[in-house]
């Protein structure tokens, strides 16, 4: 079998957090000759998979590039934040690297392509798919480019050497094959797993040994879901799972939040982030993501009903809007948020916090 039916039968999807087919990635870059640029950015609040691949698995990851590229060695580029070790251990190993701005929305899909095509590192929006070319916002010619992810383009690499049913022998039906997870926040044990979807999160906790008293997490950065630790201990990490709750396995991120400090305060560091990292270039990123992230300080400051009312009714604007899903994602996690921390709100409405005891809990 050709190398797109064997990822087709592998069953391989993106492991950059959209969980696309990689098959019908790889076809289209191969019916159009797509320049290929590998994302080993690390993107999203708390990932570190991309440098743990670039750092532990270069040659394989060299490879699998070669092959989605036909062994066109000048139509690989490999994106990395300018000045990180990831990208000076790329050019090390003789890739050509492109080194973006240190950006949340820099390392967008359209973000590195306009970036690699002489634009802004800034998203664009597309009118059909960029590996089959297009034009940008200015008119200005985009040749056929396809992003795929630096944990894909190295499991292409073990697709091809170890075949699709060594492949499916991991994770689940519906979400097949090695991954990894990135454990971080409050946990004894922070860093880079290998797994495989279907696991408990339990199990993934376990690993990490989350701090004494931790009874918050989010799972999948920024465009992920808050979660209670009890919620989390009864479920797998599998997509159908945490759709209960409105999230998905995302970029594999597992963030255990400080049991010592206020978890709103938390969710506003989040949320101010993403307000600071908008691309500033369309209405629900320029002011839809700060309106959320002043209605959330709003609402820590005096947790009255009206207050809650506010923040879900911007979080809801913002789904299915913009240039990218970065309003998307933002709209999700402060949704889980309000669920997830509701009796949090309720205690805080009462004059006292169940992390801080009664003082008054101050913005962060």
């Amino acid at each position: 079998m050709s190398l797109v039916d064997d990822l087709h039968a592998a069953g391989l999807t993106g492991r950059g957090g959209a969980a696309f087919s990689t098959g019908v990635k790889v076809r289209a870059a191969h019916d159009h000759g797509a320049h290929l640029v590998v994302n080993a950015c690390d993107g999203e609040v708390g990932a570190a998979k991309d440098a743990h691949v670039v750092e532990h698995h270069l040659d394989e990851l060299l490879r699998g590039a070669a092959l989605v590229a036909h062994g066109r060695r000048r139509s690989i580029t490999f994106a990395a934040h300018r000045g990180s070790r990831t990208a000076a251990l790329l050019a090390a190993g003789g890739a050509d690297v492109l080194e973006v701005p240190g950006r949340y929305v820099s390392s967008e899909e359209t973000s590195l392509i306009s970036f690699a095509n002489g634009g802004l590192a800034r998203p664009m929006t597309k009118r059909r798919p960029f590996v089959m070319g297009g034009r940008d916002a200015a008119g200005r010619r985009i040749p056929a480019t396809v992003v795929l992810n630096a944990e894909t383009v190295w499991r292409i690499a073990q697709v091809e050497a170890h075949g699709p049913t060594w492949f499916r022998s991991f994770g689940t039906e519906d979400e097949p094959g090695p991954r990894l997870v990135t454990l971080t926040g409050a946990v004894r044990w922070p860093g880079v797993l290998e797994t495989q979807a279907g696991v408990t999160l339990a199990s993934l906790l376990d690993a990490a040994e989350p701090a004494d008293g931790a009874q918050h997490l989010v799972v999948g950065g920024l465009g992920g879901v808050v979660l209670t630790a009890d919620e989390a201990r009864g479920l797998r990490w599998a997509t159908p799972y945490l759709a209960r709750f409105g999230g998905s396995l995302g970029p594999g991120i597992v963030d255990v939040l400080d049991p010592t400090r206020c978890p709103l305060r938390t969710v506003t560091r989040y949320l101010r982030y993403a307000a600071g990292e908008t691309a500033g270039q369309c209405g629900p990123c320029m002011f839809g993501v700060p309106a959320v992230a002043a209605a959330w300080d709003r609402l820590v400051e005096n947790p009255t009903g009206a207050a809650l009312d506010d923040v879900r009714r911007h979080a809801g604007l913002l789904p299915d809007r913009g240039a990218c899903r970065f309003p998307d994602g933002v709209g999700r996690f402060a949704a889980s948020a309000l669920r997830a921390l509701r009796p949090h709100l309720a205690a805080h409405a009462a004059g006292s916090c169940p992390t801080e005891g009664a003082r008054r809990v101050q913005p962060a």
